[in-house]
C-alpha cells in the first residue's frame, strides 16, 4: 500500500482524506437526523437550532485553536498567524469546543436537559469514517505514531515501522460503539449519561494514545492535547460521580 492514498477524479489526483472527512460529516449528520426523528423533542425548534449553531461554532473554534497550540513555538514564528491557525486542527479541540459551546448556549436559553445522547453514535460513525482518511494519508499528516518494533508496526510512507494510531483509534471507536449499544440495551440511565460515558472513554483513550505519537511537551511530559484531555476527563468524572445514583440501573 502506497501513502498517501489518492483517487483519480476527472483527470486529477485527489487525496482520499478530505473525501472521507466530508463523507464522515455527511453520514454523521444523516444518522443524527434519523435518530432525532425517533426522539421526543424536549426543545423548541428555535432552541435546537441555537444549540446546533453553538456546537458547530464551538467545534470549529476549538478544533483550530487547540490544533494550532500543539506546537506553540511554531505558532509564534508563523509569518501568517491566522493561516497557521486555520491549517491546524484536531478532533480533541473540536469535541471540547463543541461541548463548551453547547453548555454556554444552554445557560443562555435557560435549559438544563441533556442534548448529547442522540449525538453519540453519529459522532462515532463520523469519526470512524474520517480516520480512514487519516490512516490513508500516512506520514503526510500528523496522525501517525512513533517508530515501533511491535507486531502492529506499519510502514506509513517513510520506510519506518510505526504505530498506525489511526487504525488503533478506529478499532477503539468500534469497541465503544458496541459497548455503548450494549449499555443502552441492558441498563436504564439518566439522560446525558451515554454522551458522558462516550466523552470520558474517548478522551481517556486519546490521553494514553498520544504518548505513542510525535508531540511537543508543554508541561510534565504532556502535550497541549493531553492537557485538554485531562481537563475533560476530570470534568466528566465529576459529572458521573455527582449523578451516579441516577445513572446506572440494570434492567
Amino acid at each position: 500500500m502506497e501513502f498517501p492514498v489518492t483517487l483519480h477524479i476527472l483527470g486529477k489526483e485527489v487525496l482520499l482524506h478530505p473525501i472521507t472527512e466530508s463523507l464522515g460529516i455527511f453520514v454523521g449528520m444523516r444518522y443524527y437526523t434519523f435518530a432525532k426523528r425517533k426522539d421526543k423533542e424536549k426543545f423548541s425548534s428555535v432552541n435546537s437550532l441555537l444549540i446546533l449553531i453553538a456546537a458547530t461554532l464551538g467545534a470549529l473554534l476549538g478544533s483550530h485553536i487547540i490544533g494550532s497550540l500543539e506546537r506553540p513555538y511554531d505558532l509564534m514564528k508563523a509569518e501568517n498567524v491566522w493561516m497557521y491557525i486555520w491549517l491546524n486542527n484536531t478532533i480533541v479541540g473540536g469535541l471540547a469546543g463543541g461541548l463548551i459551546g453547547v453548555e454556554h448556549m444552554k445557560k443562555i436559553i435557560g435549559k438544563k436537559e441533556s442534548t448529547g445522547d442522540k449525538m453519540v453514535y453519529p459522532l462515532i460513525t463520523a469519526m470512524f469514517i474520517g480516520r480512514i482518511g487519516c490512516f490513508c494519508t500516512g506520514i503526510y499528516e500528523e496522525t501517525y505514531g512513533l517508530p515501533t518494533r511491535s507486531m502492529f508496526g506499519m510502514d506509513l510512507g517513510d520506510h519506518i515501522s510505526r504505530h498506525p494510531v489511526a487504525l488503533y483509534e478506529m478499532f477503539f471507536l468500534l469497541i465503544v460503539f458496541i459497548a455503548l449499544k450494549y449499555f443502552q440495551k441492558n441498563y436504564t440511565y439518566r439522560s446525558g449519561a451515554l454522551f458522558q460515558l462516550f466523552m470520558l472513554s474517548y478522551f481517556s483513550f486519546r490521553f494514553i494514545q498520544d504518548f505513542i505519537k510525535p508531540k511537543f511537551n508543554i508541561i510534565l511530559n504532556l502535550s497541549t492535547i493531553q492537557i485538554v484531555c485531562l481537563l475533560v476527563i476530570i470534568y466528566y468524572i465529576y459529572l458521573l460521580k455527582k449523578n451516579n445514583h441516577e445513572i446506572i440501573r440494570s434492567r
